[in-house]
């Protein structure tokens, strides 16, 4: 494939002895090369959604619905007679361990991420990083099949492993984009993806639900079948993402730096990730756009994690209900996800996103109000959510490919990802200290609302085409 459309030099020669037949033959291949660089592009990005579609199953059957009051029933069965477990000798209220799990597991997210995001744009080799992330996450996931029992010491440690796995491959995955995409595709082609994700997790929701629901009829007990929807969610995972791995392609690093070896590579990767956060002080629009998507997505990933538990144990609904609402949400955040595309093409990214933190901000403050034992209202909830639960990811990501100069995708999508899951852990970390407190989950969930108040604030005040002018690429013509 003829790389920017540029002819072969004998097609130059040519032109030099026939005049306007060279010119001729010149146009065609150079038009030719265009063709064949855009369905080469068109490919990547079809093979890029299909990650999407293999790792949400454990965004949404894992982190979402089951693994939260599993994990917590499985800590309440293993805590003292005043409720308390002590994981390392450490007493810790048996609900608030999973939110713990959580927060440490992103902990461990923002160490990993900048060596990871360094590596990969130094070697050019994103993809086996992206795959081995992979991976190891789908493994961590499947073993969830033997959490049973007393040990949720073990279902701790395979949550620790399996998510920062997951946001360390997100990262990497997230890369991509700007070079897969360009600027005008950005909004359409991220929307596409999450909007495939979500499709896939309620497609599996759908499963999990017949099997949960008639657990009986396939003579398994009810805690089996949650263990097997958590293990299948892993199988889902490493079988979906050889798709992607196969399509996608590594470029060549921008800059020829020389590559670390051996023993010295995280010791590079470290020195890469201190140029990159210099490098990023010559660019602080960009920086204002990742502290107020650091405040925001904070809310919203802390929704996504603790919302099963403050469904089951607070509103007191039993895990068929809950599935069916996570079901739902699936399903309006794939439609959210495009409809939030097209207001983006008609209105722009950042107009868009605020509108969106509004309806969060509304959402979240009626989910304080949420009667107990009321399925139909917990429903509602669900919709408002899934309407804008996608379409504020997807726009968020496209938004930010837009700031990133060109040959640090991966370096400054760490520093994204780190803002979308790494520094997420200070949200659940207040929602497990609130309930540790008080005992009341109202208490964690109303405290969310300033994470979307504040955030929407920090965003609107950024000059998004300025931001993406000093950062050296092209203005779409609407932002």
């Amino acid at each position: 494939m003829t790389s920017g459309g540029r002819p072969p030099r004998r097609a130059s020669a040519a032109g030099n002895g026939h005049g306007k037949t060279g010119v001729g033959v010149q146009s065609t291949e150079a038009v030719t090369g265009v063709v064949d660089e855009t369905a080469a592009r068109r490919r990547e990005q079809r093979g890029w959604y299909w990650y999407d579609w293999a790792n949400s199953v454990y965004s949404t059957s894992v982190l979402t619905v089951f693994l939260g009051p599993y994990l917590t029933s499985v800590a309440k069965a293993a805590a003292d007679a005043d409720g308390f477990v002590h994981p390392l000798g450490i007493p810790v209220r048996a609900g608030s361990f999973y939110a713990y799990a959580v927060s440490a597991s992103l902990v461990l997210s923002v160490l990993a991420m900048p060596l990871a995001g360094a590596l990969a744009d130094r070697t050019g080799r994103k993809k086996p990083l992206m795959g081995g992330c992979a991976y190891l996450g789908a493994g961590a996931t499947t073993g969830m099949f033997f959490l049973s029992g007393e040990r949720y010491l073990l279902g701790g440690a395979l949550l620790i492993v399996a998510n920062a796995s997951f946001v360390v491959s997100m990262m990497l995955y997230n890369s991509f984009l700007p070079q897969i995409a360009e600027p005008d595709e950005r909004d359409a082609v991220s929307s596409r993806g999450w909007a495939f994700g979500y499709a896939a997790g309620a497609l599996v929701l759908v499963a999990d639900l017949a099997l949960y629901g008639a657990h009986d009829s396939f003579g398994v007990s009810e805690g089996t079948a949650v263990r097997i929807c958590l293990a299948s969610a892993g199988l889902w995972w490493g079988a979906f993402s050889l798709i992607p791995l196969r399509r996608l392609r590594d470029r060549r690093p921008a800059a020829a730096a020389p590559t670390a070896a051996g023993g010295a590579a995280p010791v590079q990767g470290w020195r890469q990730l201190r140029e990159t956060l210099r490098d990023m002080r010559r660019h602080p629009l960009t920086l204002s756009f990742l502290l107020a998507y650091l405040l925001y997505n904070d809310g919203v990933q802390t929704v996504i994690t603790q919302a099963s538990v403050y469904g089951s144990e607070e509103l007191r609904l039993d895990q068929s209900t809950l599935i069916v609402a996570i079901l739902l949400v699936q399903v309006l955040a794939a439609a959210g996800a495009l409809l939030m595309g097209r207001l983006a093409r008609r209105y722009g990214a950042q107009r868009t996103i605020l509108g969106s933190l509004v309806a969060w901000t509304l959402t979240l403050a009626a989910g304080y109000f949420l009667p107990a034992k009321a399925p139909v209202w917990f429903f509602a909830l669900a919709v408002g959510i899934g309407l804008v639960l996608g379409g504020s990811q997807a726009l968020s990501r496209s938004l930010f490919s837009h700031l990133v100069p060109r040959g640090k995708e991966a370096e400054y999508f760490s520093a994204y990802e780190m803002s979308d899951r790494g520094v997420s852990w200070l949200g659940p970390l207040v929602f497990g200290v609130a309930y540790q407190l008080t005992g009341s989950y109202r208490d964690a969930i109303v405290s969310l609302v300033a994470f979307f108040v504040v955030g929407f604030v920090l965003l609107a005040r950024v000059p998004v085409s300025r931001a993406i002018a000093a950062a050296g690429n092209p203005v779409p013509d609407r932002i």
